[in-house]
C-alpha cells in the first residue's frame, strides 16, 4: 500500500510522547494506563508542574484508586517512579528517561514487559496495598483438577487485597466492559490459584482472546485449561504456542475459503479436537477441508470432523496413511461391485422364477398309455 503522509492546517499546541514509549511500552498496557500516562505528559507542559489524583481522575471520570493502578502500574513497568512522604502519602511522579532505563544494563526491567510482582513465600502470608496482612488461599493440589471449588468469603478477601489480583481484575474488568460477577471471579481466581498463572499471564491470554473477537469467559477458561495441559506459564511460551496454533487456524480458513470474519466457538472446537485430540499436523487437516469442499461445495467443519475420525480410528498420521487407505477402499470397492456384477447376471427376468422339476420319459409314458 502506499504510504500516507501526515499533516495539518491548524495550529493548536501538542504534547511529545517519546517513541520508546509507543514502540515497547503502549501495545502491553490496558488503555485506561495508557490515557492517564498521556494526561501526565500533558500536565507537564501546562499545568505547572502540579496535578492531582482526583483530577486526572475527574478528567477520565474514573476513581482515584483507578488512577493509583495505573501509576503503580507504570511504576512496575519502569515508565514512571512514584514519590511518598515518611506516612506513605503520595507527594510526586518522576517521569523516567525511557531510553537510558531500557539501555541501563542486563539488571533492569526489559523495556518491552512491565517487571513481575515478586512471589510470596509458600505457605506464608501475602501483604495487600495497605499493608494489612491476611492469609493466603491455601492450594491443596498442585495439579488443576477437573472440579472447580467455590472460593470462600475470606479467600475471596484476600485475593481482592492482594495488589496482583485486584489489578488483574480491575484490567479484565476494562476489556470485558462490565463489572465481574462471583462465577466470573471464581474462574480467574482458578487461573491464579490453582493453574498457576501469573497475572501477566492472566492479562495475556484475556487480551488474545479478546483480540481474537471471543469475550466469553468461558471461551477464556477454555484456553486456559488448554495452555494449562501444554506446560504454559509463561508468555513467551503462550505466544509460541499462538504462533503455532495461528498457523493452522489460518490455514484451515483458507482451505475451506473463509475469509472477513473469525471462526466461531463450536469451530474452535472441533479444530481444537484435530489438534489436541487426535494430534493431526496441518497437512492432514487441509487434506480433510479440501475434500469437503469437493463433496458439499460448502465449508462444513461436520463433514470435515467425519472424515478426519474416520482417519483417526484407522490410525491414519500422515498423507501416505491416507493414500495407503483410500487403495484399500478403492480395491474393496471394486471387489464389492464385480461380486454384485456376477449375482446380477445369474438372477436376471429370464431365470428370476423357480423351474418346474418333472421328468420328461415318465410324462411320454403316461401320455401313452392314457386313452382318450
Amino acid at each position: 500500500m502506499a504510504t500516507i503522509e501526515l499533516r495539518t492546517n491548524h495550529s493548536c499546541t501538542y504534547v511529545g510522547v517519546p517513541n520508546i514509549f509507543i514502540d515497547n511500552y503502549m501495545a502491553d498496557a490496558n488503555g485506561e494506563f495508557v490515557k492517564v500516562y498521556l494526561y501526565l505528559l500533558r500536565c507537564m507542559n501546562t499545568n505547572g508542574n502540579s496535578v492531582s489524583i482526583s483530577a486526572i481522575a475527574d478528567h477520565f471520570n474514573n476513581t482515584e484508586k483507578d488512577v493509583m493502578r495505573a501509576l503503580k502500574y507504570w511504576e512496575k513497568a519502569g515508565v514512571l517512579s512514584l514519590e511518598s512522604d515518611s506516612s506513605n502519602r503520595l507527594t510526586g511522579v518522576c517521569l523516567n528517561d525511557l531510553n537510558a532505563y531500557a539501555a541501563s544494563g542486563p539488571d533492569a526491567v526489559p523495556a518491552q514487559t512491565p517487571a513481575k510482582a515478586p512471589a510470596a513465600p509458600d505457605k506464608t502470608i501475602l501483604a495487600a496495598a495497605d499493608n494489612t496482612v491476611y492469609a493466603k488461599p491455601s492450594t491443596a493440589k498442585t495439579k488443576p483438577e477437573g472440579k472447580r471449588r467455590e472460593y470462600s468469603l475470606d479467600e475471596v478477601k484476600a485475593f481482592c487485597n492482594n495488589h496482583e489480583v485486584s489489578e488483574l481484575l480491575f484490567i479484565i474488568e476494562t476489556y470485558l466492559k462490565h463489572p465481574l460477577n462471583s462465577a466470573e471471579m471464581n474462574t480467574i481466581f482458578f487461573w491464579y490459584d490453582t493453574l498457576h498463572f501469573s497475572g501477566e499471564l492472566i492479562e495475556y491470554l484475556v487480551e488474545y482472546c479478546i483480540t481474537n473477537g471471543h469475550s466469553s469467559l468461558r471461551y477464556m477458561d477454555k484456553v486456559a485449561l488448554g495452555w494449562s495441559d501444554n506446560g504454559i506459564h509463561t508468555i513467551d511460551k503462550a505466544k509460541e504456542h499462538i504462533s503455532i496454533h495461528s498457523k493452522t487456524y489460518f490455514s484451515i480458513m483458507k482451505a475451506f475459503g473463509i475469509s472477513g470474519r473469525n471462526l466461531a466457538d463450536s469451530e474452535m472446537t472441533f479444530v481444537h479436537k484435530w489438534t489436541k485430540e487426535y494430534h493431526f499436523d496441518t497437512e492432514l487437516i487441509q487434506e480433510a477441508c479440501k475434500r469437503t469442499i469437493s463433496a458439499t461445495q460448502k465449508p462444513s467443519f461436520e463433514y470435515a470432523d467425519s472424515i478426519l475420525t474416520n482417519w483417526h480410528n484407522n490410525k491414519v498420521h500422515t498423507l501416505n496413511d491416507v493414500t495407503a487407505l483410500d487403495e484399500n477402499y478403492n480395491k474393496t470397492k471394486r471387489s464389492t461391485a464385480g461380486t454384485s456384477s456376477s449375482a446380477a447376471a445369474k438372477k436376471n427376468k429370464f431365470n428370476n422364477f423357480n423351474q418346474r422339476a418333472y421328468d420328461p420319459d415318465a410324462l411320454e409314458k403316461v401320455l401313452l398309455t392314457t386313452s382318450v
